[in-house]
This record gives C-alpha cells, structure tokens and sequence, in this order.
C-alpha cells in the first residue's frame, strides 16, 4: 500500500457529504435513534471480508447503515444528560485534528498544536476567573479532569508530610481524608477510586444539594491528617453551585487542598450575571469541566486545571531518553495529563473561543439559563407539573404528582421521541430531568418541547 492522496480525497468527500446530510436532517428529524442497539448489531455484524474495501465506499456504507442508530444529541430540542451540541467552527477544527493526525504529547513534536493548546488553555483560565499561570492539561472528559486535579493533589498533600507516592505508592501511606458533598457527582467517586481512596466521607448538603458549610466545619474539625475538600459548581439535578468563598476559605484554614468539579457549571463564571454565585471558586486549588457540554465542542474535551504551577507534572510527567523535549523549561502536554498518546482535542476549544469571542462565550451561557427558566415557567404552567428545583443555571426538574405518574410521562416522552429529557431519581422522587446544553436552542424549541411534554401527560 502507498500513499494516495486521491483515495484520501474521495473518502473525505463522501464524509463531508455523509456529515452534511446528518447536519441537514437534524432540525426537522425525531431526537430518539430509530433503530435499537440490537438491531444495528445485525447490520453490522459478520464475517470480516476476505478482500479490502475502497476507502470512499467503506464511508459511504458506513453513513449509511448507522443513520438509524444515530440519536439527535445536536439537536436543539436534546435535553438529556448534560449533553452540548458542536459549535460549526469546533467541528472544521476537529476534522482537521484528524486530518493532521499529531500526537498532542509533546512541544517538541508537534509544536503547532502544543501553541494552540496552551493558547486555549490561557484563554480559558483568564475568561472563567481563575488565577493567571494555572496550568491546563486537556483530558478525555470530565471523569478523567477530576482524575488529574485529585492526582495533583494526592501528591502535593503527601509530599508535604514526606511520603513520594510516585516511588513509594499508596501502600503504607499516611491517610488522607476525602471530604465531599452529600450530593457529589458519581465521577469525582470514579476519580476517587481510580485513585485509591475509595468513597469519599460526605458532607450534609441543603434541598439543592449545596454543602453545608456548618457541617463541613465539624467534617474537618474531626480530620486528621491531610484533608481534600471536593466542592460541586453545578448540581446535576438542581444545578446549584456550593458556597464557594466560604468553604473554600475554611478548607484553607485546616490545609485543605480544594478541588472543584465544574463539568458544567463552571462556565458559570464567563457570565457577569451568573458569576456571582461562583463567587470565590478562584481560591481554588484545581477545576475539573467539561468543554464538550457547556462550550459546545465535539466529544472528547475534558479540561484540568491546577492553580500551582509545577504540582500536576511532579504527579504525572515522565522523563525518559526517547522522548525529546523542546528547549525551555515548559510541561509538555503529556505532563499535565494521564494519556502519552492522544489527539490534540484542545484545539476545538481553541477554534470555539475564537468563534465566540468574550461577549459570544457569556451570551452562550447566559443564553442556556434563559432557555432553561423558560421551559420551567411554561412547564409549571401545565396541570400537576411541579418544578422542584430553584433554576439558578441550566437544569430543569419536574414531579407529576406521584413517581409513578412521573415514571409514566417520562416513557411516554421518549416513546414519541421528538424531544429527548431523560428520568432521574433525586431526593427519594422520581423526576422528569431537563439538560439544556446545546447553543442552538431557542424559543421555538422551547416551545416545541412544552408542547411534546402536554403530549406526554395525555
């Protein structure tokens, strides 16, 4: 096999026009995937064949077969999960990371897209407030953000009393205590694990699921030893934002190192308006988000932010002989990040900062929270409909009545399949759980969406 562009250029060509007729379709098609995942097993599965495929005809097949598999998620009317859409020019940005084809590890190999990463990451730590100098490592998600920050922290909070777990592991080594909100996001306990503590020891939370700084105070008190404090920006049912300032402050007091995951809330404080319930999340000590939801780029874009420059690549840089480093004293990517191999996923946050701009990033978040408080004051219009949290940012919670009732509408919801809110259970209640994350939403989708809810309820 020899390299021909021109087999590049047709199996581009029928991408571009397969990725234009999934762009195409989505305002007018249902959200819900037509087919099922064991009916798309059987159209995919089989034999290997014996003989290879025209690369153009393998993507034209591939396009073809998978479209009734495919659910809407960038659809403006996909309120499921936490879940953003793409921006236009994340997605040019991202087909031409795979086009480049670079390992995004080092500044040395690849210096382009290292500048371009840094670039993202220095923008993003300057329009979310954080402390200038703060080091970004761009991850597959939020999981693995929280992973990197909680990382940092292991290290910093051991080396302080004398134990390198780089060399030495965790076997043996002094405890530290893990401090979390009642209502903490199952992925910082993910993080947690991977990590080797366990679960983490949690904090009484109020009817939003914001921590409770009295209760925190007696959590710490009876601390012994090193202590990291994990806070939430963005309650996944109520998207509450835990007191930032004050807890952060007592955390500090006790030498707490304190984490934030902000997969989705964190963008909170691009906004002037909605910054202020962040207040003080900037005395931090590492910020875990999500650019995929909130920002709006393709899937995989978790972010990792450390205050303290350095910590984050005593805990996961490598040195070793053939791995060559551009000159300077720098991290490389690798070093601020778990992964030695991986595509350069910071540059669609690059390419949407720079769609955006200042005023376009806090018009996007401010606009999903409008949209959000929209569909939750016409939602309690409607007969039995409760609201049942205060929508401070962009998710929505509904009761019918009984959870039965709730469980009742929800399926009938996703049966129709013209809008996609997905169920939960929250506070001992079953509840109707709306994520509204994609830049395209607007006031006919909202609409829409009321109406398919009446629908629902009939």
């Amino acid at each position: 096999m020899t390299f021909q562009p021109s087999e590049f250029h047709a199996a581009m060509d029928r991408a571009h026009a397969g990725a234009r007729e999934w762009i195409d379709s989505i305002p007018g098609r249902r959200v819900a995937p037509s087919a099922n995942i064991d009916e798309m097993l059987a159209v995919f599965r089989g034999p290997l064949q014996d003989r290879p495929t025209a690369p153009a005809d393998v993507v034209d097949e591939l396009a073809r077969l998978a479209e009734p598999g495919l659910m809407a998620m960038p659809s403006g009317r996909f309120f499921g999960w936490v879940i953003g859409g793409t921006l236009p020019a994340s997605l040019g940005a991202d087909w031409l990371v795979s086009s480049w084809d670079q390992n995004a590890a080092m500044r040395y190999a690849s210096p382009a897209t290292a500048a371009i990463e840094q670039v993202a990451g220095e923008w993003l730590v300057d329009a979310l407030g954080l402390p200038p100098g703060s080091e970004v490592g761009f991850t597959t998600g939020a999981t693995m953000a929280n992973w990197t920050g909680l990382a940092a922290a292991r290290a910093y909070l051991l080396d302080r009393v004398g134990w390198d777990v780089n060399t030495r592991g965790m076997q043996g080594s002094p405890p530290i205590t893990v401090l979390a909100g009642a209502e903490g996001h199952t992925s910082v306990d993910l993080a947690l694990r991977y990590l080797g503590f366990g679960s983490p020891a949690r904090v009484p939370a109020d009817e939003q699921g914001r921590i409770l700084v009295d209760e925190l105070r007696v959590a710490l008190r009876a601390s012994e030893g090193p202590v990291i404090l994990c806070l939430q920006a963005g309650n996944l049912h109520s998207g509450a934002f835990d007191p930032m300032a004050e807890a952060i402050t007592l955390a500090h007091e006790y030498g707490a190192w304190v984490h934030v995951d902000g997969a989705f809330g964190l963008w909170a404080a691009a906004s002037p308006t909605l910054a202020p319930q962040l207040e003080g999340v900037e005395l931090a000590d590492s910020w875990a988000t999500d650019a995929h939801k909130t920002l709006n780029v393709p899937y995989d874009c978790g972010v990792a932010i450390v205050a303290h420059p350095g910590v984050a690549r005593a805990a996961l840089g490598t040195q070793t002989a053939y791995l060559m480093r551009a000159e300077g004293n720098a991290p490389d990517p690798m070093d601020l990040t778990p992964e030695m191999s991986r595509r350069a996923r910071g540059v669609p946050v690059w390419a949407a900062l720079k769609q955006l701009g200042r005023s376009g990033l806090t018009n996007l978040v401010e606009g999903l929270v409008s949209n959000a408080q929209a569909l939750a004051t016409e939602l309690a219009t409607l007969p039995g409909v409760s609201v049942l949290n205060e929508v401070v940012f962009t998710q929505v919670c509904l009761s019918f009545g009984s959870d039965e009732r709730t469980r009742e509408v929800t399926a009938n919801l996703i049966a129709d399949g013209a809008v996609w809110m997905s169920g939960s259970r929250w506070r001992g209640h079953d509840v109707l759980r709306i994520s509204v994350s994609n830049w395209s939403t607007g006031a006919d989708e909202v609409a829409f969406s009321v109406q398919a809810v009446r629908r629902a309820m009939r």
